[in-house]
């Protein structure tokens, strides 16, 4: 049996949550009614048409913007529980690679050593050991979302929150990706919400997976890809993946088509 109150124990609780734009009487219903609840540990990613409210969701979550009506709680034991990672990178061209990944730590004043020893930890992780000293305008799209990424789990957030992160990058440079973020987040057990277009990803990466419906966006399906954890990209030759695809596929085109 399921925990008859996942709530309680919620990393992220969200109830009756909304969030509207403009003023009256240009007001536009961006998101919501919306209730969401993503368990410590869990790997959520939210699907969605284009301008349903999706990022505006994950902002209210990462503290950018305040919801109209409702609330969203994030329940953890740290002091800086987030970090979030946005589809432009959000690195600082003026700043090294290593001083990129070490730009939480310094905000938290942790030691320089033990801050830069964290750093190098989190570059070697991904492939950017050789990097730590060149700056991003000379990375690769798929570099500098690296960065990004261990700059975001270099703090060790107790929730990590993704806007589209591989959006920018091509199909092959994304699916590299989209396995390492898999080997990653499986290994630290990081709670994820992750929004993304892409059903592929969605099914690759997440416990659940959530449909949300055009603008306002409410959660109108939800989907929990049958494939046991560990599990690698590999999953992605399976005729399940396939079936699954195409059901949320039918789900999300009927929210797309033009009213």
């Amino acid at each position: 049996m399921g925990d008859p109150h996942p709530e309680i124990h919620a990393k992220l609780h969200a109830t009756d949550l909304t969030r509207t734009f403009g003023r009256p009487p240009r007001v536009v219903d961006a998101l919501g009614p919306l209730d969401l609840t993503v368990a410590p540990g869990e790997f959520v990613c939210l699907v969605g048409p284009s301008g349903c409210g999706k990022s505006t969701l994950l902002r209210i979550a990462a503290g950018l913007l305040r919801p109209s009506t409702g609330t969203l709680e994030i329940r953890t034991v740290s002091a800086r529980p987030a970090a979030m990672i946005f589809q432009d990178y959000g690195i600082y061209d003026w700043k090294t690679v290593r001083a990129n990944v070490r730009f939480g730590l310094d905000i938290q004043r942790v030691p320089r050593r033990e801050a830069n020893a964290r750093a190098d930890e989190w570059l070697a992780r991904m492939g950017l050991a050789d990097f730590a000293h060149a700056y991003p305008a000379t990375l690769s799209g798929g570099m500098r979302q690296r960065v990004a990424i261990a700059r975001a789990l270099a703090v060790e957030p107790e929730l990590l929150l993704m806007d589209e992160p591989f959006a920018a990058l091509d199909a092959q440079l994304r699916m590299i990706l989209q396995d390492e973020l898999l080997e990653i987040t499986q290994a630290l057990r990081t709670t994820t919400l992750f929004i993304t277009h892409s059903l592929e990803e969605a099914i690759v990466l997440g416990d659940r997976v959530l449909v949300m419906s055009a603008r306002p966006g409410r959660i109108i399906a939800e989907h929990h890809p049958p494939f046991p954890r560990p599990r690698t990209g590999d999953i992605r030759s399976d005729p399940e993946f396939t079936s699954l695809k195409r059901e949320l596929w039918e789900l999300l085109r009927k929210e797309a088509a033009p009213a």
